[in-house]
């Protein structure tokens, strides 16, 4: 019997930095885009997240993909 990956969806979360706290220290935010088809290409994605990010008012820290699979056993 062999486990199969199924993918189902994905999220796409930028995170940004907001500012700084009392100490110094950078305070980050995230921005999660749920619902991204799971057969995108990570270049695609990675193109999508940088035009999100440049209408962000905050700068561009980090760009995450997040994909949602189920196992199924065959």
């Amino acid at each position: 019997m062999a486990v199969v990956k199924m993918p189902q969806s994905g999220k796409l979360v930028l995170k940004v930095q907001t500012g700084v706290n009392a100490s110094g220290s950078p305070v980050y935010r995230l921005r999660t885009f749920a619902n991204i088809k799971s057969d995108v290409a990570d270049a695609d994605a990675f193109a999508v997240a940088q035009s999100l990010a440049g209408l962000q008012q905050h700068t561009l820290v980090d760009i995450v993909r997040q994909d949602l699979n189920s196992l199924v056993n065959q």
